[in-house]
């Protein structure tokens, strides 16, 4: 076991997130040319829920929802279906132009011609998430939590959501919960306030127990100046990701792991795909191998969460990390961008590189 975790907690995962929906072409087919879509339930963070959630793990999100909104209902239902508990804040619409929850609409690209994403996140319901909204002396004092994951997305997406994630960091830590934070660097949620948001950042570093980034995330949230990844060369990608973690290592030295994926696009279908992390007993690589992708996104949030389910069930560095690859490698199988898992062999299995049928 890699840390302690706290006992008797009713929830082994909690995550503050801001729901929406995904569009997505039949067949892989660009968006301007479709006229079949289907849509799902989606947040990054409900995607690393979900991989404990299905795995027979207690989880809940705290988000926010839209009264009387059909999507809201239906957000609601899909978070039931994947087992997932749901604690939210209920704002109301205010007319045509009010609140609402975020689009996301995308295509999964074929071959050589690459994926393409839009976000539409005008008056998202997520943003309007504030501190005071959810008792946490209750959630983290009475019912319990083992690992509480917080994204920078969230954290990022307006004052009062950073605000209610570094509250959520403090609580947790008060309370004996590992913090796990998965830094999410987008350069355009920082455009208006960088100055605020790399301090909220680093604090909630400061805090935690668990951190995940690429070297974007690590140098751009964190200010950190580590070296590139750089290149083609697969030895120098891994030297480079290596030399940042090593710095932010140095930069916060409570965090007791730090991981992050490696990936080679070689073409929309086909990826090669890694991972590395540093835990207490050092480092664990696996180098890139080839995997077939029907969807990439939600590959590095089933890699986050098969690598927390590890940690929740006290296995060693080296299987969690395994865990964490396979898991990201099964979300990128699916039509939807989240893996759910039958079972823990069916993950094992993608590691193993065992494709044979089950019967």
């Amino acid at each position: 076991m890699i840390t302690k975790l706290k006992t008797n907690a009713r929830y082994a995962l909690l995550i503050p997130t801001s729901m929406g929906v995904r569009i997505t072409p039949k067949d892989r087919q660009p968006v301007q040319t479709s006229r079949d879509f289907a849509m799902q339930v989606t947040s990054a963070e409900s995607n690393v829920a979900s991989v404990s959630s299905f795995l027979g793990l207690p989880v809940k999100v705290l988000t926010a929802l839209v009264s009387g909104s059909p999507i809201a209902r239906m957000i609601a239902d899909d978070l039931g279906r994947r087992h997932i508990d749901v604690e939210a804040k209920y704002v109301e619409q205010g007319g045509p132009w009010g609140y609402r929850h975020q689009f996301n609409i995308a295509d999964a690209g074929f071959g050589g011609r690459g994926p393409r994403v839009h976000n539409d996140r005008a008056g998202e319901a997520g943003r309007s998430l504030a501190a005071g909204d959810f008792d946490l002396d209750r959630i983290f004092d009475a019912e319990g939590v083992q690992v509480v994951h917080l994204s920078g997305l969230v954290a990022a997406l307006s004052p009062s959501t950073g605000e209610l994630c570094l509250e959520i960091a403090r609580k947790a830590k008060q309370a004996g919960t590992v913090v796990s934070f998965d830094l999410n660097y987008r350069a355009s949620f920082w455009e208006e306030d960088p100055e605020r948001l790399r301090k909220v950042f680093h604090e909630i570093a400061t805090l935690s127990d668990v951190l995940i980034g690429n070297e974007e995330d690590f140098q751009l949230a964190l200010g950190l100046t580590g070296p590139e990844a750089g290149g083609k060369d697969l030895a120098a990608k891994i030297d480079g990701f290596k030399g940042m973690i090593e710095e932010a290592r140095v930069a916060y030295p409570d965090a007791k792991l730090f991981g992050t994926t490696l990936r080679e696009v070689v073409n929309a279908n086909e990826h090669m795909w890694g991972a590395i992390l540093h835990a207490p007993d050092g480092w664990h690589i696996i180098e890139p191998r080839s995997i077939q992708v029907l969807d990439r996104i939600g590959g590095g949030d089933g890699f986050v969460g098969g690598l927390l389910y590890g940690f929740l069930r006290g296995w060693d560095a080296e299987e969690c990390l395994q865990f964490g690859w396979a898991s990201g490698a099964l979300a990128v199988s699916m039509e939807t961008d989240y893996g759910q898992p039958a079972d823990e062999d069916q993950i094992r299995s993608i590691w193993q590189g065992d494709a044979r049928v089950k019967r």
